[in-house]
């Protein structure tokens, strides 16, 4: 399966709170709900078909608790291509500390979680896919293990919060395989990494 990343964050990167106030204010972050006043329908489309590509989804756990308990309690709405897709498929956590997970066909990858994803790639199928889980896609990043990555950039800067690549960490190159934007503003970009770039001297 090809490992995929898809992230919704800010102009300034961040990824923080973006589902409500209340999502997600560790840090004292208090800037959280910045997605929805400028989310529209074709944006909703392209985040659809996305789910609807999956085989399997690979969480961290803060991200799978708050999917386990959004996604994975809602009654089934008969239409939203999401929910059917979280809930029939399998998903995977990457975590140490959770024993007893209550989503139904959830398996916990608590062991070498480089072997457990190297395994999972090699499986055949379409797409295994992040959403979310800003820890763990850095560690896959450093790890090589991402095949594509796609960003909804809203187009808010909200000054704070937790930012999807951290000040210092690996490099990379990406190749540009789609780039889009939407009515209200989000720009979604989907990239391929391809190694460590070239640095170069400008010249005039």
């Amino acid at each position: 399966m090809k490992l995929t990343t898809t992230t919704m964050i800010t102009v300034d990167g961040v990824m923080q709170g973006l589902g409500g106030p209340d999502e997600d204010r560790r840090g004292g972050f208090e800037r959280g709900g910045w997605q929805a006043p400028v989310w529209d329908n074709e944006a909703g489309t392209f985040l659809n078909q996305v789910y609807q590509r999956a085989d399997a989804f690979l969480f961290g756990r803060r991200t799978y608790e708050i999917f386990a308990g959004s996604w994975g309690t809602w009654a089934d709405p008969g239409d939203n291509p999401i929910w059917t897709a979280l809930n029939t498929r399998p998903k995977y956590v990457a975590s140490t500390t959770l024993t007893d997970p209550r989503w139904a066909d959830t398996t916990v990858l608590s062991g070498d979680l480089a072997v457990a994803v190297g395994e999972l790639r090699a499986r055949p199928g379409g797409e295994l896919q992040v959403h979310g889980s800003g820890a763990l896609i850095r560690w896959l990043l450093d790890n090589q293990l991402v095949d594509e990555i796609t960003l909804l950039v809203s187009p808010v800067i909200v000054g704070q919060g937790t930012r999807l690549f951290p000040d210092a960490g690996p490099d990379a190159a990406l190749d540009l395989v789609q780039s889009r934007s939407t009515p209200k503003g989000t720009t979604i970009q989907v990239y391929r990494p391809t190694g460590r770039p070239r640095y170069a001297t400008a010249t005039a």
